[in-house]
């Protein structure tokens, strides 16, 4: 069913041509989403650290289309490029995102588009794309929209922009603004919705201001389970249930550690949560293991690194094996330190992205 807040009915100001650029994150959960229904709506909601420097630029060139066919007898004109160079296996998703979007992006099919992308990371590097791709893409066709109908909000723009992004890639909704978000509807988060990310409202203590994510790149390989089929899964797991409301009391736990600054806490619902998102896959029928045995090797690091030292260094995991070492702005030299000497030994390559949360996309001037 269409979402008629996000409708637009009428442009007023016709465009004919130009070119819009945005720039967007990735970005990290703490509490995470895992199973999915109807349409890219979450079963549990989620609250993410938004990245800084882990992020997608993307340009959207559009040219109008002289003659355009009747109703029903026309598809989507556009391309996709990474990098400079042309990427047809990139074009379905994009086909299949522009088909969910057309009732609230009608002018979609009266242009010819050109998508020109990249990354800040390495394409191949195992970190989860789709996210900053996605949202950089709605933002860019929200950039045309508000140019077609200037009296669109800033409340608006940023709202739909999220609810578009969910519909290319569920996670991209929680790129779009910073540097927390909250996606998925919660009781004690105030706005929170299934349909748009919204910003984190209640108060964040010092330790957490400009918290730090060194990224360590253990398998840049393709995950053979996606995260669709793995979402998928969830719909008749046996501890679906059972999952659905830990997700939810650890978010409202995060609440308090939040405010108070209390590390300790947090190391626990952060690593917990990574845990059980992968025990999930390990029990889903048919079951699959993400990790590998170097993510496992990083994790015994970091817990035996934290016992020696008192360190507030922890992990948390994406859908797949690279690890995420996630520590406060003031242990920032030590930490890195710590990695390099002993976890970099573990990576692809010994090779780590270093990261800290920022505060979402931002458009790019042409």
């Amino acid at each position: 069913m269409p979402h008629h807040k996000f409708i637009v009915c009428i442009y007023t100001q016709p465009l004919s041509s130009g070119i819009v650029s945005w720039q967007s994150p990735s970005n990290i959960a703490l509490v995470k989403y895992w199973g999915k229904y109807g349409e890219q709506m979450p079963m549990n909601p989620s609250i993410s650290f938004t990245l800084k420097n882990c992020d997608t630029k993307t340009s959207l060139s559009f040219e109008k289309l002289a003659f355009v066919k009747a109703s029903g007898h026309r598809g989507f004109d556009f391309e996709v490029y990474l990098e400079g160079k042309r990427e047809v296996s990139f074009e379905p998703k994009i086909q299949k995102f522009f088909e969910r979007v057309e009732v609230y992006l009608p002018f979609l099919k009266d242009y010819k588009f050109k998508i020109e992308t990249s990354n800040s990371f390495p394409h191949s590097s195992g970190i989860a794309s789709s996210a900053s791709g996605m949202s950089a893409l709605a933002l860019c066709l929200m950039d045309m929209e508000r140019q077609m109908q200037p009296d669109i909000t800033e409340e608006y723009f940023v709202e739909k922009a999220s609810f578009l992004s969910r519909l290319g890639s569920g996670s991209a909704c929680r790129s779009v603004e910073g540097p927390l978000i909250v996606w998925g509807e919660h009781p004690e988060v105030e706005g929170s919705s299934n349909l748009f990310g919204t910003k984190y409202p209640f108060e964040v203590h010092q330790n957490f201001q400009n918290y730090q994510d060194t990224i360590l790149l253990v398998d840049k390989g393709e995950k053979q389970v996606s995260s669709t089929l793995g979402h998928d899964l969830m719909l008749d797991h046996p501890f679906a249930e059972q999952r659905f409301r830990q997700a939810k009391e650890n978010l409202s736990k995060l609440i308090p550690v939040l405010k108070e600054g209390n590390l300790s806490e947090f190391i626990k619902i952060v690593e917990s949560e990574a845990l059980s998102l992968h025990a999930m896959m390990l029990t889903s029928r048919p079951y699959f293991i993400l990790m590998k045995p170097n993510t496992l090797e990083i994790i015994n690091a970091i817990w035996k690194f934290r016992e020696e030292t008192g360190s507030k260094v922890c992990f948390t995991l994406d859908a797949g094996a690279n690890v995420h070492v996630l520590y406060p702005e003031i242990e920032k030299e030590t930490a890195l330190q710590f990695i390099k000497n002993e976890l970099s030994q573990f990576c692809k390559n010994g090779e780590f992205i270093v990261d800290e949360v920022g505060l979402g996309a931002s458009k790019i001037q042409n």
